[in-house]
């Protein structure tokens, strides 16, 4: 029985920390996308991970790739929170962005956690028909 009670409590303390890590994570990604939104891309920068920033070195850098490479995320209407997932001893936050013309995207962006707090550290373009009903 105490055994049980135990492994109860472990259980609902580490739900409770997932809990906790996908929040922050969806914070992150929400402050990046109203950064955007605003074209701030100086703020959104700040959410990259350290390895991005190094690549791309510069927030006009980084706002050329966004904007060429990923307008569904510069020029959103709609922004739905997915599964979060753990791969490769990475987690992975899948969210659901409409863009501006009403077009259907799904990304999943890979995160990185720092001493700064968790920072994107990569996004993958998903095949939106692979998710409709």
């Amino acid at each position: 029985m105490r055994g049980q009670i135990l492994g109860l409590l472990l259980s609902v303390f580490l739900a409770g920390g997932v809990l906790a890590q996908a929040r922050d994570i969806e914070a992150t990604i929400d402050r990046q996308l109203q950064a955007f939104s605003v074209d701030d891309f100086e703020t959104a920068f700040t959410f990259a991970s350290p390895n991005l920033q190094r690549l791309f070195q510069t927030p006009s850098n980084f706002q050329r790739m966004v904007v060429q490479g990923y307008p569904m995320v510069w020029r959103f209407r709609e922004v739905d929170f997915l599964e979060l997932t753990e791969r490769s001893g990475a987690l992975w936050q899948r969210v659901r962005i409409v863009d501006a013309q009403g077009m259907t995207h799904i990304l999943d962006y890979r995160m990185l956690e720092t001493p700064a707090g968790w920072r994107i550290n990569g996004v993958q373009i998903l095949d939106a028909a692979d998710f409709s009903a």
